[in-house]
């Protein structure tokens, strides 16, 4: 291209929103090598760390969110997004984008602000089935509108929507290993049929105690259990369970680094609905049991779950009663080769494959509308 191109990505908070924004830069640099980039996020949050390490340069902005816990911290809210205004401003004059791209996330809103007051266009990500607030006042003046689920028509305008899917991590899809030597690399039974209990990095205590009060179900199963009990409980889940019988069956892990192998091993998951989890099952086309998290902003994660389980692509058991009968469950689906077929067959239907290239490619035509 004739022009140098530069690129504003802004968002961040968890993971689930700092994966795909790092993906969709990968993705515009794969085709552009000479594109400059550059990434706004929130002050102390961990787009801080992760976006360095991925080779980015990235700007804090002193947002943060509402708190519903404690009203009294919020406060000083006014002040930090008329700061954060300002330094989005002074970024945005400094670097002189060409289109800004949003992700979600606290720095996304008061960024792609600026950016559609200063003229530059606009595009907000959004992961899941439910839009964010911010994202849904950010759709009134984005030029364009990716979504990872369909009837997001409720939250943006129609003319604007573009079903890209979600990037999700590449390791997931490119395994080389095959089923035998996944179930190798975990030290499993290949004659057992597998399955894989995730709830984050942290994990999910909801999932704990539920596999907790079931290891008696879990002995007598004749399946074999991999247990990603989070780093935060992976001590007391240990010290607990060498003080009963635990299981010859069950695999407690504090945290899987290979995940790629762990799902290629299951024949069955169990996992939280978030966004980017979704997209993986539905690339993948593994069986999934979700338990949506009720700690989330508009309970996105049950509107998650259901947009598979409408269309019989999942199975979903609410937190509140994963601990009666999500083992019982999991045991009876995994033994049920049909169930199991279906499930794979209709999650695989959903899948929106290279999201992190549509997308690229949609913002990298954007720059066609920057004001000379």
């Amino acid at each position: 291209m004739d022009k140098e191109l530069r690129f504003i990505i802004s968002g961040g908070g968890t993971g689930g929103h700092i994966f795909p924004a790092v993906s969709i830069a990968n993705a515009i640099r794969a085709l552009c090598p000479e594109a400059k980039i550059l990434f706004v996020g929130a002050q102390g949050r961990m787009e801080m760390q992760r976006v360095p390490a991925a080779g980015y340069e990235i700007k804090g902005l002193p947002i943060s969110g509402f708190d519903r816990k404690n009203l009294l911290k919020n406060i000083g809210l006014p002040f930090k997004l008329l700061r954060s205004w300002a330094m989005a401003w002074r970024i945005l004059r400094n670097f002189r984008p060409q289109v800004a791209v949003g992700v979600g996330g606290y720095a996304s809103y008061p960024t792609l602000q600026v950016a559609s007051w200063m003229g530059i266009p606009t595009l907000i990500q959004e992961q899941n089935s439910f839009a964010g607030k911010a994202n849904i006042r950010l759709a009134k003046k984005a030029a364009r509108c990716c979504v990872a689920f369909e009837g997001m028509e409720r939250f943006f305008p129609a003319d604007r929507i573009m079903l890209t899917g979600n990037p999700v991590r590449k390791q997931m899809l490119e395994t080389a290993l095959t089923r035998e030597q996944a179930i190798a690399s975990l030290g499993l039974d290949p004659e057992k049929k597998t399955v894989l209990i995730v709830g984050g990095s942290l994990g999910a205590r909801t999932l704990n105690e539920a596999v907790m009060t079931h290891l008696d179900d879990i002995r007598h199963s004749g399946v074999q259990f991999v247990w990603q009990t989070g780093k935060y409980y992976y001590e007391s889940v240990m010290a607990q369970l060498a003080q009963l019988p635990a299981p010859d069956n069950l695999k407690p892990m504090d945290f899987i680094t290979d995940m790629g192998a762990a799902y290629r091993a299951a024949d069955l998951v169990i996992s939280r609905a978030g966004a980017s989890s979704v997209s993986e099952f539905c690339l993948i086309g593994k069986p999934v049991i979700m338990v949506p998290s009720p700690n989330v902003t508009e309970d996105h994660q049950t509107k998650n779950a259901m947009a598979l389980v409408s269309k019989q692509a999942a199975l979903m058991v609410r937190d509140a009663e994963a601990k009666d009968q999500l083992i019982a469950l999991a045991i009876d689906t995994v033994k049920d080769e049909a169930k199991l077929q279906t499930l794979s067959q209709n999650v695989l239907k959903l899948a929106l494959p290279d999201s992190a290239d549509v997308i690229a490619r949609e913002v990298i035509a954007l720059t066609n509308n920057h004001p000379k």
